[in-house]
């Protein structure tokens, strides 16, 4: 873990599946190094899509939110550079990486980092817990109520409110899972 780049991430997007349609409206992103964080990566993205009902009373993000936001073009080569040569991390990783390979291949970008599921982790370590679900978790990691997030050291550690379910604060709370699992 020492000279390595860690991208702690996390997507939000339109419905459930980049076959059928659906695509990616926002990215959060953290860099990892040396267990502190040095970077921040976070946009919404305009697209053409409509984002399904059931995906909007998740993450709460609406089309009027997506107005006057970059567009997939302008986002997914900047994305593309700030994970450029890095270990990726993720909670339930397929799904994350799936979208972001979708997006990657409609721009004729590279996608071939390997990366590491906090999902997958979890259940090997705490087969005991009752989900692995990403707030329970983080609730049973870190020991704190996951409205009042408990993140890194680094960028994010400057007192401010992190939205669950969405990009940014969903990656800081994978950040605090695998860095905890990490040091374990």
């Amino acid at each position: 873990m020492k000279n390595v780049r860690f991208i702690v991430l996390d997507v939000e997007t339109t419905g459930l599946s980049p076959r059928n349609g659906d695509r990616i409206i926002e990215i959060g992103a953290l860099a990892i190094e040396r267990r502190i964080i040095k970077e921040e990566f976070h946009t919404l993205i305009n697209i053409d899509r409509t984002i399904s009902r059931q995906a909007k009373e998740i993450h709460g993000i609406t089309q009027a939110m997506l107005a006057g936001k970059p567009k997939p073009e302008e986002v997914m080569p900047e994305f593309a550079e700030f994970i450029r040569d890095s270990v990726l991390i993720a909670h339930n990783a397929k799904f994350d990486m799936g979208f972001i390979r979708h997006e990657f291949r409609k721009k004729r970008l590279s996608f071939n980092h390997p990366y590491i599921c906090t999902l997958e982790m979890s259940q090997g370590r705490f087969p005991h817990l009752p989900n692995h679900k990403l707030d329970t978790v983080y609730r049973h990691l870190i020991g704190t109520n996951v409205n009042m997030l408990r993140q890194p050291e680094g960028i994010g550690t400057c007192p401010r409110k992190l939205q669950r379910h969405r990009a940014l604060g969903d990656a800081h709370m994978v950040a605090a899972i695998w860095l905890a699992m990490e040091g374990k």
